[in-house]
């Protein structure tokens, strides 16, 4: 355990839910970072909810009191080195995922998340909260 986490958006949501579990270990970590993928389709199922108004400003507070960490140059470098190794090994995974993968890499973060996917991806710390 890295103590330096990258939270995927399954795990934002469980946070945003008040997840005992999930709290704990947050309280725990030593670092924890947001990227702008998981809070674009955090915003995504806002938009798509029936209470929008309340869900969004629940997400601009979490991501103005969060590390929200984007993509520049380096990222594209490592999403197109996990997507060829992906492709190459026959183990496609959802595009944003790849980003979020590419994002981890880049910082030296442990992946938190509940899918079980991103085992496909060589080279990523992750658990499962």
């Amino acid at each position: 355990m890295s103590g330096r986490y990258l939270l995927d958006t399954n795990v934002v949501i469980a946070v945003l839910g008040e997840d005992a579990a999930v709290l704990d270990r947050l309280g725990a970590a030593q670092e924890v970072f947001l990227c702008s993928i998981v809070l674009g389709e955090l915003y995504y199922g806002a938009r798509n909810s029936a209470r929008v108004a309340e869900n969004v400003a629940r997400i601009d507070a979490l991501g103005a009191a969060s590390v929200v960490l984007g993509c520049d140059a380096t990222t594209a470098a490592t999403y197109g080195r996990v997507k060829a190794a992906l492709r190459q090994a026959g183990t496609p995974i959802p595009e944003n995922d790849i980003w979020i993968a590419a994002i981890a890499r880049q910082h030296d973060l442990t992946v938190v998340s509940r899918d079980g996917h991103f085992t496909a991806v060589d080279h990523l710390a992750l658990e499962r909260w």
